[in-house]
């Protein structure tokens, strides 16, 4: 099972096709090579797959989604 937690796109390198997008804090590379060109802005909300943007999804979902995993996180943290 795999998942992916929303991350905004924060820059984009169009000479090298990727992104730097910001994961919950964690700022990393992703490359665009399976997106259409131009579909991704900074400010969007992506998900990513072993490196590779997959599509791009509402910030209101993204933002709902970023919540529910801020939560999950504290309860772990409760726990140990």
């Amino acid at each position: 099972m795999c998942l992916s937690i929303p991350s905004r796109v924060i820059k984009i390198d169009k000479k090298k096709n990727v992104v730097m997008v910001d994961t919950m804090g964690v700022v990393r590379e992703a490359s665009l090579d399976l997106m259409q060109e131009g579909s991704v802005e900074i400010g969007d909300y992506v998900l990513i797959h072993i490196g590779f943007v997959m599509n791009r999804i509402d910030k209101e979902d993204a933002l709902l989604s970023l919540e529910s995993f801020d939560e999950i996180l504290r309860r772990t943290d409760d726990d140990v």
